[in-house]
């Protein structure tokens, strides 16, 4: 048995106390992103009576187990997967475990965030530890009761059990006992073999709330009182308002106010996530969404240019760095004449490995192939929305977010309030994808509502959505590949960049696997505000890459995969620097999975088939997809996929998981695209900006798991990035013409 410490410094330590109705209570301070949820099945009933929210675990007079979720809940069905853990070393009954969404509090639940693929992985310990040490209690409490020694004491399914005596009893009847027993400093965790819950698949435990439409999402929020309101942002990057004519909107049936608001102080320091386009806009306020959206038709707003600026932006750890805004109307041609000035020119050296020069020099046969990528936009199923209400110095505000903790002070400074006086309620998302961790437009309803005096609903139009920034950038990578006159490669050199930031990732694959390796950088200065993005960076190097690893494969005569694997065994047995940062062996692992699986070797297919594989958020995942051409445009009928991410705590939602990064990856390789003229974007719905539907989707997605008893890494967006680059070795397959620039069909109807 592995055995974990149960304080972990000053401020992180476990409580406990015996509550009304004979209960027990076990708080965690430490723990920073356990998300749960209500069960699937039929609980018992209520206990007499219920507890405060401020902890993580409760255990009820009956022996109904509830669990605190302090993080937020996009998708990711981690509000089933983290309460197993607890579940599992607590040796809980699954069916009586429910789950609280738990408010921001960070003095409760410290760091509340939900993205990076990091939830599982970072909270394994922790929240094992929490089911392990009430289990320990509860133990205690029940030996002191029958009088015998501990070790005697077992449990299974929420009883505890001492079989010499043949005593027995529920959870609920020691809850009270175990809450007067001390917290353990250490306590022991399963073992992986002796799992009873870890690893093996439960439902959706909010499954059937979201199907029937229950009110879970933002949008959904609804006070009495509540007042709608809407936006009015400049049309393009590089505007700003000018003046205000409300006149006729003023007059209209069910509106209330027009103001406006900026959203940040002329001397506040914007963090990471302060991200905002257009901080000054127009607010519309009304009885109705209805009424309020006629207005925003009549409301005659002026904008004008801006002047380029400059801003300090600090991030994380609370390291600044300088920010250019420059002016003007930006173009997607423009741009593009950019990219490709710049990437010829040197880029900023990253790595060097060996000589590369030199190899490059003497090489009987040089490679070189352009990658291009578009800005995305996230399109969130659920628009962004807010609700505020502020009271004087105070403010409440009720939100769909992914990092609660790093817009308050952004709302404190912008409304002039201590941060202790505001209430945050957590809300669930209709998607995230890196696009809620900017959290303006929480700011803006809070703005709003203490103008209005009222509380208030926020509610962004889809066009208000997709064209208010926080884009994936646009990417553009040379790759370059030297051979010697019997075929073998001898170099590589990368160089990419894009605006406004590198996509690059200098030290992974094929970095360690080659003598002379260079990668090399640089990036363009934009007003167009970019974001994270589902896997950033990642989305669009593992496309890049993976591209082209397959063209050097074909030019050598060698099999795509085999290519790769001899690439790996090299960085295995003998690797190149010492800052590479992927485990040559596990990368291989899921080649070889996907391989066998697949069928590769025995060219068993339903289509021309391409592979791909990449390593993010520490974990492996290899895509093999099969597609055909009918009437002239891509069919994907299968992706066999491999993934590595450790121990899978709960199979069918890691599944799924793969199932949609594939499925969303596979969409935005062959049509997704914004693009840009005088700043302003030229799509604005779903009517121009093509997403994957329905019949577009893979007709089969076939996943694996490797299987080993490395703790939990990422899944929610290691599967998204290889999806590009099988997508283009297989169109390449069935059409004979390689993919270099995204989207792959965009608009066209067909091929060709």
């Amino acid at each position: 048995m592995s055995i974990i410490k149960t304080s972990f410094g000053r401020r992180s330590f476990l409580k406990s106390s015996a509550v009304a109705g004979g209960g027990m209570l076990l708080g965690f301070s430490w723990l920073t992103a356990c998300q749960t949820s209500n069960t699937e099945e039929e609980v018992m009933a209520m206990p007499k009576e219920w507890f405060e929210i401020n902890s993580y675990l409760k255990i009820g007079d009956n022996g109904l187990i509830t669990i605190i979720s302090p993080n937020p809940e996009f998708g990711q069905n981690v509000r089933t997967s983290m309460p197993m853990l607890i579940a599992e070393e607590m040796d809980a009954d699954w069916k009586n475990v429910i789950v609280e969404q738990a408010p921001y509090h960070p003095e409760h639940y410290g760091f509340q965030f939900t993205g990076g693929s990091r939830g599982i992985m970072s909270r394994w310990e922790p929240l094992r530890m929490v089911g392990a040490s009430a289990r320990h209690m509860l133990r205690a409490a029940a030996a002191e009761s029958w009088q015998v020694p501990l070790e005697e004491v077992t449990t299974d399914a929420g009883v505890l059990h001492h079989k010499a005596s043949g005593k027995s009893a529920g959870y609920g009847e020691m809850a009270s006992a175990a809450a007067k027993v001390p917290v353990p400093e250490e306590v022991k965790v399963k073992e992986v073999k002796d799992f009873k819950i870890i690893g093996t698949s439960r439902k959706n435990v909010d499954g059937k709330s979201i199907v029937t439409g229950k009110p879970m999402f933002g949008v959904d929020y609804q006070e009495e009182g509540m007042l709608i309101a809407m936006i009015e942002h400049p049309p393009a990057f590089g505007m700003t308002l000018k003046s205000v004519d409300d006149a006729a909107v003023k007059a209209m049936p069910g509106i209330k106010d027009v103001v406006t608001i900026k959203s940040y102080k002329d001397d506040f320091e914007k963090g990471g996530f302060d991200t905002n386009a257009f901080a000054e806009i127009v607010a519309i306020v009304g009885n109705s969404t209805w009424e309020v959206m006629q207005a925003k038709k009549k409301l005659k707003v002026e904008w004008k240019p801006i002047t380029a600026y400059s801003e300090t932006v600090v991030g994380f750890r609370g390291d600044k760095k300088t920010v250019n805004i420059p002016a003007g109307l930006e173009s997607t041609s423009s741009h593009q004449a950019q990219m490709a000035k710049l990437a010829a020119k040197p880029g900023k050296v990253v790595r060097k490995d060996g000589n590369p020069e030199k190899a490059f020099q003497d090489a009987a046969k040089v490679i070189e192939r352009s990658y291009s990528a578009p800005f995305l936009a996230h399109n969130c199923m659920e628009p962004m929305n807010a609700f505020a209400h502020v009271q004087g110095d105070k403010v409440r505000v009720a939100a769909p977010l992914q990092i609660p903790s790093l817009i308050i002070p952004t709302i404190a400074s912008s409304l002039g309030i201590p941060v202790e006086n505001i209430d945050m309620d957590i809300t669930r998302m209709g998607g995230g994808f890196g696009r809620r961790a900017y959290a303006h437009y929480i700011v803006e309803a809070a703005l709003i509502s203490k103008q209005v005096n009222a509380p208030v609903k926020l509610m962004y139009t889809r066009e208000d959505d997709m064209t208010n920034g926080i884009y994936r950038p646009t990417y553009q990578a040379t790759y370059r590949a030297a051979l010697d006159e019997n075929n073998n490669l001898t170099a590589l050199h990368v160089k990419a960049g894009g605006i406004p930031e590198s996509p690059l990732f200098a030290n992974r694959f094929p970095a360690g696997a080659l003598d002379n390796y260079m990668a090399e950088e640089w990036s363009i200065e934009s007003n167009i505000t970019i974001g994270a993005f589902r896997a950033p960076r990642s989305n669009f190097m593992a496309g890049a890459e993976q591209s082209f690893l397959d063209e050097i494969a074909e030019e050598t005569g060698k099999d795509p995969i085999q290519f790769r694997l001899d690439l790996l065994q090299r960085a295995k047995d003998n690797p190149v620097g010492e800052r590479n940062d992927y485990d040559a062996a596990r990368y291989a692992g899921v080649l070889e999975l996907v391989r066998d699986k697949s069928n590769w070797d025995t060219e068993q297919s339903t289509g021309h088939r391409g592979v791909s594989a990449y390593f993010c958020h520490n974990t492996y995942a290899a895509h093999i997809l099969d597609m055909t051409i009918e009437s002239g445009k891509p069919v994907v009928q299968k992706v066999t996929c491999a993934i590595d991410c450790g121990i899978v705590v709960n199979p069918d939602a890691a599944r799924n998981m793969a199932e949609g990064a594939i499925t969303d990856g596979v969409g935005n390789a062959l049509y997704g695209e914004l693009t840009f003229k005088d700043g302003a974007p030229e799509k604005k719905n779903f009517d121009q900006y093509r997403m994957i539907r329905m019949g577009e989707a893979p007709k089969e997605i076939d996943v694996h798991f490797v299987q080993n008893e490395i703790n939990p890494t990422g899944m929610g967006e290691p599967p998204f990035p290889p999806i590009f680059g099988a997508v283009a070795n297989a169109m390449y397959k069935a059409t004979g013409e390689r993919q270099y620039s995204q989207p792959f069909l965009g608009d066209k109807q067909v091929i060709g």
